[in-house]
């Protein structure tokens, strides 16, 4: 990649200089609680213009966010003699009246009718203009339009004489091994919004749910989940003009109960038309709702029982029979069960059904994603004089050519998005592979302003980055491998772990064994894959690794003891040592399509070579690549070989070269962040929607583990077959 290095060295020391040469003209200010855009700008000595025309998020007459970080143009200077505020307390600063301002508990949305007032809008949800205008800021430069879409804040309060929810009409529930919300609130016949209601974490805990973890549902004297008797409720559509006395003498159920069953008629002020309501039934649960035993999908808005059957591969009368509310209709909302096994135009995560939704279909220009690259090109160690002395420190160092390979993939992947009328403002910056320098830089960086933040690649200064972009909820996506106990929430491991990759590599073996032989070699640093695979497999038989100080391996006869002429033997190699991975498969290759003892049997022996984990190690020159095509060598792996497609043809022409794993890595990872920012402008809210994605090398399926960050579940199997490498379909 010498014609790659040459192109993009120039490129970054062109970036690297300019940066510097204007970074200069500003100062940045962190903003403290109380501050306005009035006094920041006294402070300095410029005019509240300056600062917003450098600062485009903010706005006239915003509140300013503490923490929020301004760049000040630096003509004037700190005005020492401005008057006391928290970031200069000589005096005693006034008390911030907002300062016990009450948060929200959640939000809803509202859609402006024609005529409607904010006045209006603040009356029909109990809280005031004022409440309205902080969490949708455009109202504060903007007049209100019709079909404009708001985020009404939930608050707890409610007036003593309107709290007619009694707490002894609900329960509390422990979600079981196995459980998600869909499955709980199917078992209680409510809607997931209904749900959210009455459990408000359950919104940042997107549709995990710890077991053991306890929730509060709804109940009716004399009913039980635990004891199989629960609440079957018919999904109805409030029509215009509706009232609690109607729908008493069309139900025969009491004004109060339909109330206590639905929280959000006491969210939104009474009965509202087109508001969706739970109407209760008795019935009796036959036998555990679980992920153990169903699928559940959520019907969306305007779904005939035509496409429903049609997206879900099965008939109404299937249907019906699994879920018996649906004689009352079908309705938006409403979470219905499914088999395990069932199949469909859709994918299943979480025990969710997802829809499947075409990105390039659903692109939305008005959506301009802002990106932040924050990766170790090591300009401190480049010699501007000396190109080739540079080409030799980028060859040398790792961590300079690999962010190199990442981000020479993703200036290809801006090309391809570019014609697709995608416009993504971008920002690089060299962290140096430094905690210190990326504390530096973020102090610097406003990353409120980012849509997603791509790097570090260092473990601390990923750590670093995190923390600091999660007080904005700002993504941080890790592309190589983090080996860290990271716990944040906006962290995207785009890695696939070990872990998952073993369970995917034995799950496939699995599904495709008969009566086959298995055997496992694995060294002492392995334990833990070879625990894994005899769990799975308890018949398997271990032929033990010989571990000396300078030698390792194994005796031709203890594996010849255990091969079977009868069967086909599938071997599994664990192991991070060359030499050892070096001599089995000498060992292996040598039994394959022979007699073990022709004296005693003329029998062939057919064998195939597996491992959970593929290491360096087996990439070493000494092992010989046609040993590991002659035993059909199978892996797991997060990314596949790549064909000569438009990616690959795009990169030459650029930068005269074939690209590495991780130019189509940093091409795959930011074409996929991309698209579904452009698609909506919140990764977090997406990959709730988006199920999984491929593109050139590499595919993506985020799963959120709660606190702890989204995590990639895709992989591939690939195989060795006749001297080249091919996915395992």
């Amino acid at each position: 990649m010498n014609q790659v290095y040459k192109n993009i060295v120039l490129l970054l020391l062109f970036v690297f200089v300019g940066c510097k040469a204007t970074a200069q003209k500003f100062l940045t200010h962190p903003v403290k609680k109380g501050e306005t855009l009035e006094s920041v700008a006294k402070k300095y000595k410029v005019t509240p213009a300056n600062i917003l025309k450098y600062n485009k998020e903010i706005r006239v007459g915003q509140d300013l966010k503490p923490s929020t970080i301004l760049v000040i143009p630096a003509e004037g200077t700190v005005d020492q003699t401005a008057p006391s505020t928290p970031n200069n307390p000589r005096t005693p600063a006034a008390k911030d009246p907002k300062a016990d301002q009450e948060e929200p508990i959640g939000f809803t949305s509202h859609k402006v009718k024609k005529r409607e007032t904010l006045y209006g809008i603040a009356q029909r949800y109990n809280i005031t203009e004022e409440d309205i205008k902080r969490y949708n800021r455009d109202l504060y430069s903007s007049q209100l339009k019709k079909r404009m879409v708001l985020r009404i804040p939930k608050y707890k309060r409610v007036k003593p004489s309107e709290n007619i929810i009694n707490e002894d009409d609900y329960e509390t529930y422990t979600v079981a091994a196995k459980e998600t919300r869909w499955s709980i609130a199917h078992k209680y016949g409510i809607t997931i919004d209904s749900m959210v209601v009455l459990n408000p974490a359950l919104s940042k805990d997107v549709s995990y749910l710890r077991e053991g973890q306890e929730l509060k549902m709804p109940k009716k004297a004399g009913s039980s989940v635990q004891n199989q008797v629960t609440e079957l409720f018919i999904s109805y559509t409030v029509p215009p003009k509706m009232n609690f006395y109607q729908l008493e003498k069309k139900f025969g159920v009491k004004s109060d109960e339909i109330v206590r069953l639905n929280p959000e008629i006491t969210e939104r002020g009474g009965l509202k038309e087109d508001m969706v309501i739970r109407i209760p039934e008795r019935k009796v649960e036959t036998g555990e709702v679980n992920t153990d035993n169903f699928i559940f999908y959520e019907v969306k808005p305007k779904q005939t029982e035509f496409s429903l059957t049609r997206k879900l591969g099965i008939s109404y009368r299937e249907l019906l029979a699994l879920n018996p509310d649906l004689q009352n209709g079908l309705k938006a909302g409403m979470v219905l069960k499914l088999p395990k096994e069932q199949t469909g135009d859709f994918e299943v995560r979480n025990a969710l059904v997802l829809d499947k939704i075409n990105l390039l279909d659903s692109i939305n220009v008005a959506n301009k994603p802002k990106l932040l690259f924050l990766l170790p090109f090591r300009s401190d160690k480049m010699d501007s004089e000396n190109k080739a002395n540079t080409r030799k420190m980028i060859q040398k160092r790792t961590d300079a050519s690999l962010s190199l390979g990442l981000y020479s993939g993703a200036l290809i992947a801006l090309d391809s998005l570019a014609e697709l009328g995608i416009s993504v403002d971008v920002r690089t910056i060299d962290n140096q592979l430094s905690p210190l320098k990326t504390k530096s830089i973020l102090i610097a960086e406003d990353l409120s302003n980012y849509n997603a933040i791509i790097g570090p690649l260092d473990v601390p200064s990923l750590q670093e980055v995190a923390v600091r972009a999660s007080t904005h909820r700002v993504p941080v996506i890790a592309p190589i491998p983090a080996d860290t106990k990271l716990s944040m929430s906006n962290v995207f491991f785009s890695y696939t772990s070990d872990a998952i990759l073993r369970e995917r590599m034995l799950d496939h073996v699995a599904s495709n064994k008969e009566e086959e032989n298995i055997i496992v070699i694995a060294d002492g640093a392995n334990t833990e894959a070879k625990d894994s695979i005899m769990l799975k497999f308890p018949d398997a038989k271990i032929v033990p690794v010989i571990e000396e100080e300078k030698n390792i391996g194994i005796v031709r006869d203890s594996l010849a003891a255990k091969l079977s002429e009868d069967q086909m033997n599938w071997i599994f190699v664990e192991s991070g040592n060359y030499k050892l991975i070096s001599s089995v498969t000498s060992i292996l290759n040598s039994f394959q399509n022979a007699a073990i003892d022709p004296e005693v049997s003329n029998k062939k022996v057919q064998l195939k070579m597996f491992t959970t984990n593929k290491s360096k190690a087996f990439d070493n020159d000494v092992i010989s690549g046609t040993h590991l095509s002659n035993l059909n060598f199978t892996y797991p792996s997060v990314y596949r070989e790549v064909g000569n497609d438009v990616f690959i043809k795009r990169y030459k022409k650029r930068f005269g070269d074939t690209p590495d794993r991780y130019a189509v890595r940093g091409f795959d990872l930011t074409y996929d962040l991309v698209l579904k920012l452009a698609y909506k402008n919140n990764l977090m809210e997406v990959s709730k929607l988006i199920g999984e994605t491929e593109y050139s090398g590499n595919k993506f399926s985020y799963e959120n583990n709660s606190a702890s960050g989204y995590f990639n579940q895709a992989s591939y199997i690939m195989s060795y077959e006749k001297m080249r490498i091919k996915e395992v379909k």
